[in-house]
This record gives C-alpha cells, structure tokens and sequence, in this order.
C-alpha cells in the first residue's frame, strides 16, 4: 500500500517553524558532545567506577529509546506543539540538576530525567515537522535540514563546551540547554502550529510502562553480559525483556486504542527503514564517544583542541544531509544510501588505522568521511519512515523512528563501550603489574583513572602506566572500528535487498515512496 501524494506547498511560516523545530535537536546534540569532553574532567571530580561512567552516558538513551513511544502517543493526544513546551521546561530544570551534582549517583538520576524530558521532544519535532511539509521533496529538504540540525548541536557543543571546561567547572556545559530552551518557549507558541489526532483514544499505562521495563531489561542485559560475559543476571535480564516485550505486543492486539499501530509493521519499507537507521545509529554513536575521548586521553588534546578538530566531520554530516535531496533527485534513495554506508565502512577501517598508529590527522579525515557517508543514511530513513503514513500517526511513526534511533545509538554505546572496556582490560592485565593493587584496580577501570592515578606514581612506573593504558584504549577502538566497518557493509547489503523497490517507476507512471 503506497502513502497517498500530498502537493501542498509550505509558506513562510512553515520554513521560519522549521529553524524553531531545529532547536531542540540542536539542544540534544549539544548535550551529547559536550558530555563527551566533559567525562575526563568528571571521571577526575565525582570519581566514578568504570560502570557508573558507561551508566552516566547510556542512562540518557536508555530512557529516552523506553519511553519515546508513549511521549509520541501523549503528543498525538494532548497537542504535539504543547508536549514540546512542556518538555522544555522539563529539559531546562533537569540540566540545572546535573551541572551541580556532587556524586555519580546524583549525576546518573539527573540524566535519567534529561532522558525522559528529552523524550518529549524528540517525536514532538519530527511529527510537527511531517504535519508542516506535505510535499515530498520538501519533506525531504527539511528533514536534511532538520537532521543537520543535530550536526550543527554537534559542532557548536564542542566549541562552547570546550571554552567553558577551560574556565569553569564540568557541570557548567549543562548550562547552555538553559537559554536555548527559554528561547524555544519564547518564540514557538508563536510560530508552531498545535496539532492533535482528534480520533486519538485514551493512554494506556500498562502498556507505556511495558515498553520502558522491556526496553531497559533487554539493554541491561546485553550491557552487563558484554563486560562481565553472559550470566544469569544477564539473560534473566534479557529474557524479561523479551517476554514484556510479547506481552506489549500481544496487549496491543487487544486494545481498541494501542500505544503502537502494528499494522504500519507491515509496510515492508517503514520496516525495513526503521533497521537501518538502528543500525546506522549503533555505528555512529558509540564511535562519537570514544573518538572524542581518543583525542583527549590518547593524543593529549584540550577540550577545545579536540572540539576544533571534530568541526570537519560536523560539516562533512552537515552536507551530507543537505545534499541528500539533490542526489536523490537523479539516483533511486536504496543506491544512496548503499554507497553512503559504503563510504561509511572505508572511514571506520582508516579509524581503525589511525586508532593504531596514534595519527590525528588520519583520525579527523576518516571520522569526516564515515560522517559524510552516513548522513544521507539517516535522513532517508527518516524520510521513508514519516513518508509512509497519514498525517494523523505521524506522532506514532516519528516516536517509532525516534526509539530505533536512540536505541541504537544506546546499544552502540553500550556495546562498543564494552568492547572497548574489554580490551582496554585485557591490555592493561600487563601495564599495571609491579603497582599497588588498589591503584591497579582504578588504572584497570577507566583510562581516565589509570591517567589520574599515573600522576602520583614514580616517574618512571607513571609514564610506563600512561603508555600502557594509552596503547590498550587504542587497541580497543581498533576492534570497535573494525566492527563498526563489519556491520555498515552488512547494512548496504540490507538495503539493497529489502528497500530495492524504493524510488521505482510503479506500473500507473508514479514512484514509489515507500515499497509497501
């Protein structure tokens, strides 16, 4: 079943409310970098273990991938231009919340409720955006704009991060979400249209609360079972996740008002676009992370140093999305993504290749062109994904995006994050031999800690501990990189396979949108 065509042009306000949508995504981007260069000055303040470091990055997509879906559902409900205010609120509160934690605790708890505020915005954005631009190619552009929007949160974070690391303390790159999110409540109720299903039933709670402990016991079990290795805990984990996750589905059969219409899963392109962008997510966010942290630890650049070299691949992402209307204008969307995600896994084997040779400039030139290669990937999913439904579920197909989205990019972080952590252990079983076992045990952990800890050692056991803690976190983005590049060329392979319809002359003269 094909979505039907809608030509209606957007006007001013449309395009000045696209510039309004794109703050939050700014916001969350922000977040997301500023977060990355802050970990060595946090791990060095609240001194926390190496899971409660893994928790304080991945608690923020965890609960914004559980509970995306009943936000999008909320939104369809209650008004999706109101649920954006009211999350921005939300937003603004828990980041004054975590720029003055004084523990890992306090630190992890405020991130949750980032994730569950930012949850709120996520869906709200991109389903206004569906609702504004009803013709096709325009809604390919403003979602290329839409998407850069994250690229631009990406280069601006690191710039503004790294300035306020180098005079203020960690928790003030918290702070910038403050006036960007005054400013979004100031000028949207102006320039965003309200929109609600008013067909939409009531929330079903048990099924909101379904999503989120299915969501969040499959995550804790992978992550557990990838640095400790598979336990009971761990499959019980997951295995609870699994069987809520049936109930979920089965109880959404029965409801005359689901939280998921399960019917758009028979759409082979919403399916299948919806994979990809999971899997392209999964590459790309765990690789921002420990890029980030390779700059600082390894190659011993400042916050702001490794913020200005990471500008080129916010730039390379930034084109990347913007150009995506114009090429596929004259190639079918499958063959642009394919090479793009082609073009993707010959910049994480050169990561790889830098990660081993400590080579800053091979390291910023390949992080640019996985970037460049991925951007098109994100918003034709994107694309394909709000393209193929009403305008009346795009709250439920944008929250459905946005949770592949964000639990891709958590289960990247986590599962990268703990092949990393492996590694680095695996190599540090030798570099920290011959210090006290307490001081091992905190080099073993993190490599901000071996770092920190280096410093109060003799001069030649410190820098003996350095460059074997160095060598072992390398080792390990060799293997991350490696994977990465294992799962991008898998990913060209499924789109050539299930979204080959896409873009294709259908037997009346139109092209499809969607292969469904």
């Amino acid at each position: 079943m094909n979505a039907p065509v809608e030509t209606a042009r957007a006007g001013r306000r449309e395009w000045i409310g696209l510039a309004v949508l794109a703050l939050p995504c700014l916001l969350y981007s922000m977040d997301m970098t500023v977060l990355n260069l802050a970990i060595p000055h946090l791990s060095a303040a609240l001194k926390p273990t190496g899971a409660q470091l893994l928790w304080i990055v991945d608690i923020y997509g965890f609960l914004i991938a559980g509970s995306l879906i009943t936000m999008g559902t909320l939104g369809d409900r209650i008004g999706r231009r109101k649920l954006l205010m009211i999350g921005a609120v939300a937003f603004g509160l828990a980041s004054i919340l975590a720029a003055f934690s004084t523990t890992p605790a306090m630190l992890i708890a405020a991130r949750a409720l980032l994730g569950l505020a930012a949850a709120t915005l996520a869906p709200s954005t991109l389903s206004l955006l569906r609702n504004m631009f009803h013709d096709p190619r325009e809604r390919t552009f403003a979602i290329g704009v839409w998407i850069s929007s994250f690229s631009a949160g990406a280069a601006i974070g690191p710039l503004v991060g790294g300035f306020l690391l180098g005079y203020f303390w960690w928790g003030s790159v918290f702070l910038i979400a403050v006036p960007v999110m005054i400013l979004l409540l100031l000028v949207g109720p102006f320039l965003l249209p309200e929109f609600r299903d008013p067909d939409a039933g009531r929330l079903d709670i048990v099924s909101a609360l379904l999503s989120l402990v299915a969501i969040l016991s499959v995550i804790y079990g992978i992550k557990h079972s990838a640095e400790h290795g598979l336990s009971p805990l761990a499959g019980g984990a997951i295995a609870l996740g699994a069987v809520l996750g049936l109930v979920f589905v089965l109880r959404q059969k029965k409801l005359a008002d689901p939280l998921i219409d399960l019917s758009l899963f028979r759409r082979p392109a919403f399916s299948a676009s919806l994979l990809v962008n999971l899997f392209a997510f999964f590459i790309a966010f765990g690789s921002f992370l420990f890029i980030a942290q390779f700059l600082q630890l390894v190659l011993g650049l400042t916050p702001l140093q490794a913020g200005l070299w990471s500008l080129p691949s916010s730039l390379a992402f930034i084109v990347g999305s913007m150009l995506t209307s114009m090429l596929t204008a004259s190639i079918r969307p499958p063959l642009v993504m394919a090479l793009g995600l082609i073009l993707a896994a010959a910049g994480f084997v050169c990561v790889a290749w830098a990660a081993a040779n400590a080579d800053l400039v091979v390291m910023i030139a390949a992080f640019t062109v996985f970037s460049l290669g991925l951007a098109p990937v994100f918003t034709l999913t994107t694309d394909l994904v709000v393209g193929t439904v009403s305008a009346e579920r795009a709250g439920a197909a944008s929250a459905i995006a946005e949770t592949c989205t964000e639990l891709g990019g958590a289960l990247g972080i986590a599962v990268l994050g703990s092949v990393v952590t492996a590694a680095y252990r695996t190599g540090m079983e030798q570099a920290a031999r011959g210090i006290p076992a307490d001081v091992a045990a905190t080099a073993r952990d993190t490599l901000g800690g071996a770092l920190t800890v280096a410093a109060d050692l003799p001069l030649v056991a410190g820098a003996a501990l350095i460059e074997g803690a160095q060598g072992a976190f390398s080792d390990g983005l060799v293997v991350a990189a490696s994977v990465c590049a294992v799962i991008a060329l898998a990913t060209a392979l499924l789109v050539t396979l299930m979204l080959r319809e896409v873009g294709t002359p259908s037997p009346d003269g139109d092209v499809h949108a969607a292969a469904g």
